[in-house]
């Protein structure tokens, strides 16, 4: 069984990283949690453990996990709906795309694209990120798979 992940990005090629191990994880509307006092952003999921596929085992697995950002000054929400905080959203992949404007490095923003069109669109002062299991993982019949 793979060890609880604990992962740190501070860059965007980190951040490709942790987007790799969140393809995937599913999570309701109202696991996402902007702090603005505390220019943080939370999102708690059940993400897939892709580094468990191919190991031997003939189920896969989930494991409760979250994911916050740091240095957040502004979020956008584009197709979610904050009001039906239990729809099911299902995260396809996390970016980083650095301001334009030279001056304002490391600055940029995150976006994390969900399956039907949805995104969330967060600027920040720089990358600064962390992914965490929180539980031990639990079987799955089900492997994600995606439309070519």
């Amino acid at each position: 069984m793979p060890a609880r992940l604990k992962l740190i990005a501070m860059d965007g090629e980190d951040l490709a990283v942790i987007s790799a191990h969140c393809q995937d994880a599913v999570l309701k509307v109202g696991d996402l949690d902007y702090l603005p006092r505390e220019n943080r952003f939370v999102i708690a999921m059940n993400r897939f453990v892709w580094e468990a596929v191919g190991s031997g085992g003939s189920a896969f697995e989930r494991r409760k996990a979250v994911l916050h950002f740091e240095r957040v000054t502004r979020v956008r929400l584009l197709g979610i709906d904050r009001r039906r905080k239990d729809l099911v959203l299902a995260l396809l992949a996390i970016t980083f795309s650095p301001s334009e404007i030279p001056a304002d490095a490391p600055a940029g923003t995150v976006e994390i694209a969900f399956a039907g069109g949805a995104t969330l669109q967060m600027e920040v002062e720089c990358v600064e990120a962390q992914l965490a299991d929180l539980e031990a993982a639990w079987s799955t019949g089900n492997l994600p798979r995606h439309e070519a």
